[in-house]
């Protein structure tokens, strides 16, 4: 064989060597194919991405939806993923460079905190529930309910505060919730949480169309109830 031909071959290698390196999957990566939530840790903004196992000069490919790049410009620098060691999920840009890490926190579930956009979500799409309600279908008028008894009037506000919205606890409540001095609510993926000023915040799961059950349950059975 010539010179030539060997230093041309040489370098066809190298050129390919990067997408011909990515197309030995692990059984891991194997397990990230198919379609997937992407969203904001408010899920107010969600888009889907198809992870596909076809190799790309920089990984595999991902297909974003339409409008995904309306919600998430950086999705237009995507042009590829990778899962090496560390079971890392990173989204790559044209040069193999690293835009969004993603890190397993539960079986399902990635979490990428992302300078400049805030913290991204994967989820895959046939384990997700349903968006979260908007703020403004449960801002109003609520009873905390004790064992099926009322304790206290609460006015959930539109209004924003520090980490939320304003919380008003009215006039005549048992003394045990008036200590506690809930200032703010605010909802939290799938949860409607009650913070006071001190201590820690009361979490709630939807229940039946208006109530939320408090969570984990107590003896005390805290409900809210929607008047």
């Amino acid at each position: 064989m010539s010179f030539a031909r060997i230093i041309a071959c040489v370098v066809a290698a190298f050129i390919a060597g990067p997408a011909m390196a990515q197309t030995a999957m692990s059984d891991s990566g194997k397990a990230l194919l198919g379609t997937w939530e992407f969203s904001n840790a408010d899920r107010d903004k969600i888009c889907q991405a198809t992870f596909k196992p076809d190799a790309t000069k920089v990984g595999f490919k991902v297909e974003f939806d339409a409008d995904c790049a309306g919600k998430f410009s950086l999705v237009n620098d995507v042009a590829g993923w990778t899962f090496p060691e560390g079971d890392l999920l990173r989204l790559v840009d044209p040069q193999g460079k690293t835009l969004v890490e993603f890190s397993e926190v539960e079986s399902g579930i990635y979490e990428a905190p992302t300078p400049g956009v805030g913290v991204l979500f994967l989820q895959n799409a046939a384990a997700v529930g349903p968006p979260p309600k908007p703020m403004e279908q449960v801002a109003g008028e609520w009873s905390l309910m004790r064992r099926g008894a009322p304790v206290c009037g609460l006015t959930l506000s539109a209004s924003p505060a520090k980490d939320g919205f304003t919380l008003i606890v009215k006039p005549g409540c048992d003394a045990a919730i008036t200590r506690l001095n809930f200032t703010q609510w605010r909802l939290d993926r799938d949860e409607l949480t009650l913070v006071p000023a001190r201590g820690n915040p009361w979490r709630f799961e939807e229940g039946d169309a208006g109530t939320w059950r408090r969570t984990p349950e107590t003896a005390d059975q805290f409900m809210l109830v929607k008047q």
